[in-house]
């Protein structure tokens, strides 16, 4: 059941910042080798004894890591995913771990490194017709957001499907026009690389299960660390709904007719359920769910200009939501332990930051696909970056609004290669009813 509609709206508009100048007990960030023959997608019940130490000796550790200490609230008792793991996304803080560097199935989070590898390639605008092969190769049970061969669609249009529906058919649409499904894993693979993501090994660009791709709880809030400098990441993935292009028909006086439909994020703590409430400051990121992985899910959030990120990978309690419900009692437990844990390890920066050099796929403007409006919603979109307030928005509505009102804004979302990298710029302003953002 969707969340009820909201007056309040919410932004998130997140930028990385300096490493941490916390004296951490880590040493230098270094990759654990890369394990003999392909990674299994259905690992054992038990993580292994020593995993990557990239980000920290104490994230290559089995187990719980976090620092308790006199005034640091007590990690909830009741989490049963198998990895999880709490940051600061602007400092790069690990506050706590379990089994971050576990290689597991991703499920659909993996399509976090899929659009933050082709985002700056396509302009929102770009127009494709779908052939019939552009669809070849889905995996059966696939989620879909229902392309039509012979139909054209805008790349606004495929974005919208990869991250409100999670459509594996829009992530083909897309690998079609990015030279195909096996040069777009090839450069996912890459990317990865370039993201110190070194966990990550991908096989299928939509996250579809297949022998030897897994990812981690670390590398997917990398990848979500990464892509959440991109404007248009942002707004793809703090969209609650939007209208989708339907299938052209004739209607009954016979004139060719195309009608929209309405299509919702998946997300639930963005959009709310049954038993699971919008959480308070979300703003995406992306969710996941196949039989080898389980339920996945990265989040970001903000409170009191605090900005959290959170991933849990399959909680083995069977419980509906459960994935979500465990995401939201990390977050309360990471707003409230900010500033009181020592951190237990860091996020790094790209190999090319580290290295001072300029990273590829980025620019000035923050934007993505080379186009002017920064991969901003065309025509039936609602991002609730942008959302409107007034009354009679047909949409489903933007749920709560950040403490306050305030938003938080971009004002450069490249990456700033300095000693300290990156270097924050965040200009906050209050909202004004009814302000189109």
């Amino acid at each position: 059941m969707p969340a009820p509609k909201k007056t309040a709206r919410r932004s998130l508009l997140v930028t990385t910042a300096v490493l941490s100048s916390l004296a951490l007990a880590s040493p230098a960030a270094v990759a654990a080798p890369k394990p003999s023959g392909s990674p299994s997608a259905s690992p054992s019940a038990t993580p292994p004894a020593s995993m990557s130490t990239v980000g920290g000796a104490r994230l290559g550790r089995p187990g719980t890591q976090v620092n308790l200490a006199s005034g640091v609230p007590v990690l909830p008792k009741d989490l049963s995913a198998r990895s999880w793991i709490v940051s600061d996304a602007e400092t790069g803080d690990v506050l706590a771990a379990h089994n971050a560097h576990w290689r597991l199935a991703p499920a659909s989070t993996l399509k976090m490194l899929f659009a933050d590898t082709l985002l700056p390639k396509f302009p929102s605008t770009t127009q494709h017709k779908v052939l019939p092969s552009d669809l070849a190769g889905i995996g059966s049970g696939s989620s879909m957001v229902g392309i039509k061969e012979d139909e054209t669609y805008t790349v606004h249009d495929l974005w919208l499907g990869v991250f409100l529906r999670s459509g594996n058919d829009a992530v083909h649409v897309l690998s079609a026009m990015n030279k195909g499904v096996e040069n777009t894993v090839k450069e996912m693979n890459a990317h990865a690389e370039e993201l110190q993501a070194l966990d990550t090994h991908v096989v299928s660009p939509d996250g579809y299960d297949a022998e030897g791709q897994v990812s981690s709880a670390y590398d997917l809030t990398l990848i979500a660390r990464s892509g959440l400098q991109k404007k248009d990441f942002r707004e793809y993935a703090s969209t609650v709904s939007a209208k989708f292009p339907g299938e052209t028909t004739k209607d009954k006086k016979g004139k060719t007719v195309r009608k929209p439909f309405e299509i919702q994020n998946t997300n639930r703590l963005l959009t709310g359920d049954a038993d699971v409430p919008v959480y308070q400051g979300i703003a995406g990121v992306k969710n996941g769910n196949t039989t080898n992985a389980g339920a996945t899910f990265t989040g970001v959030a903000e409170r009191n200009g605090k900005v959290l990120l959170v991933t849990v990978m399959n909680p083995s309690k069977d419980e509906h939501n459960e994935v979500y419900k465990e995401t939201a009692r990390l977050f309360d437990w990471g707003f409230k332990a900010a500033g009181k844990v020592q951190p237990v390890g860091e996020l790094v920066p790209p190999r090319s930051a580290a290295q001072g050099a300029d990273r590829p796929g980025s620019n000035p403007s923050g934007e993505a696909g080379g186009s002017g409006d920064g991969g901003k919603a065309g025509t039936g979109s609602k991002p609730v970056a942008s959302a409107s307030t007034a009354d009679g928005y047909s949409g489903i509505g933007t749920a709560l609004g950040i403490t306050g009102g305030v938003l938080v804004l971009l004002a450069a979302g490249a990456f700033l290669i300095n000693r300290r990298w990156p270097l924050p710029d965040l200009v906050r302003r209050r909202t004004r009813s009814g302000d189109d953002g």
